[in-house]
């Protein structure tokens, strides 16, 4: 079958065929398989929901349909899927099934793949469904990320979007279009268009200056701490910059878009190349190291989760998902491990020089410290002296800062 829209039942057929040889092969990542995997994914569903778009069930109501027909127990899938938790997790659809799992689930317990392929959840959309117009065209022409003029916006605003998403492979279209395996933290509804159009710039640049490359591993406690060690340099955050590169993490600024409130993205693309997103909406320090190491949390934890973004407003304390009170966990022990919080004066005391001391102990930017304090002590109006207030953003004079 050759790449286009299915156009009738035999090609369907066909497709489906295809799609399901190619799952069972489980070619690697990044392979032209695996790519051929997601497109015919993506245009069957397409087709499916223009034809007959109730007539196979949902993977994880297959999923229970065959347990209770064998009488299977969630612990009974634990050496099919994994673990406990995974399954668990599955069963309430807080994880996407992953290659190896439908594999596994088609030969363990018979459920045919092409039911296993189909996403669950009801937030993406078909190529019909997409209202084009709605993207924050004339704001990303401001900002020179694409060239078109007013009247090619309103002619054809299909082909101005299309040709911004140019520099994405097949897969990476699909999965901004189709907002695929995407978890969003924010106590304020975002325009799923201004974020689609924001995660795909960040991808792009990623492509652009070179920095989109496989992860070489070694994103643990000990490199954050690392990392958070170069806070105390007047160019930490540039320097986070090159020693992310050398692992393999792209960190793109680019600020966010009307109708989104961003801090930051983990983005993971086609499951081997991680990207970095950041904002610097609030211009301080505290705010960037936090933002930086609540993102490598991601990657550090959850890269393999099914999930292929990780949008953040930290603004929003409340977890929505077990995912983001990880992040938060690991994120605030690297930076200020628990220990040393709990036996220092800054956690008792409101003090300049509470904050100082145990920076000074730690080797890491004050800000940092005050940072912590202003959370713990639920009070942002102390130590704002300290918390790096225009620091960040002059360091990135690469990027518009008045779009």
């Amino acid at each position: 079958m050759t790449f286009g829209i299915i156009r009738d039942e035999k090609e369907h057929a066909d497709a489906l065929r295809e799609l399901e040889e190619l799952v069972l092969r489980d070619p690697a990542s990044g392979s032209a398989e695996r790519a051929r995997i997601d497109l015919l994914g993506l245009l069957i569903e397409d087709y499916e929901r223009r034809v007959y778009p109730t007539d196979l069930p949902d993977p994880v109501e297959a999923i229970r349909f065959r347990m209770d027909q064998l009488g299977l127990k969630q612990r009974d899938l634990i050496p099919i899927i994994g673990s406990r938790s995974k399954v668990s997790e599955i069963l309430n659809r807080k994880r996407t099934l992953t290659l190896p799992m439908i594999r596994a689930l088609h030969t363990g317990l018979g459920i045919p793949a092409k039911v296993l392929i189909r996403e669950g959840e009801p937030t993406k959309l078909a190529f019909a469904d997409v209202d084009w117009s709605s993207f924050p065209l004339k704001e990303m022409v401001k900002r020179g990320w694409i060239t078109a003029n007013t009247r090619g916006i309103e002619k054809d605003p299909e082909g101005v979007v299309r040709r911004f998403l140019e520099p994405l492979s097949s897969l990476r279209v699909g999965a901004v279009l189709y907002r695929r395996s995407e978890l969003v933290r924010s106590a304020r509804s975002m325009d799923w268009y201004s974020l689609a159009a924001w995660t795909a710039r960040v991808q792009i640049r990623a492509r652009e200056v070179g920095k989109l490359q496989p992860y070489r591993g070694g994103i643990d406690r000990a490199f954050m701490r690392e990392l958070a060690r170069l806070s105390v340099s007047e160019k930490g955050p540039r320097l986070a910059v090159e020693m992310l590169s050398a692992v393999g993490v792209a960190l793109v600024i680019e600020p966010h878009l009307p109708g989104t409130y961003l801090d930051g993205a983990a983005i993971v693309v086609d499951e081997e190349f991680p990207v970095v997103g950041m904002t610097i909406r609030h211009d301080r320090l505290d705010n960037f190291w936090f933002t930086i190491m609540h993102e490598l949390s991601h990657i550090a934890l959850h890269m393999q989760s099914g999930y292929d973004s990780f949008v953040d407003d930290l603004d929003f304390e409340e977890k929505l998902d077990p995912a983001e009170d990880e992040a938060d966990r690991l994120a605030r022990e690297v930076l200020i491990p628990s220990e040393e919080w709990e036996k220092s004066a800054a956690s008792k005391l409101r003090s300049v020089e509470a904050a100082q001391h145990l920076a000074n102990r730690l080797g890491i930017h004050a800000a940092l410290v005050a940072g912590r304090m202003r959370y713990e002590f639920k009070n942002f109006r102390i130590l704002g002296q300290l918390v790096g207030y225009g620091e960040v953003r002059k360091q990135f004079s690469d990027v518009s800062w008045n779009s």
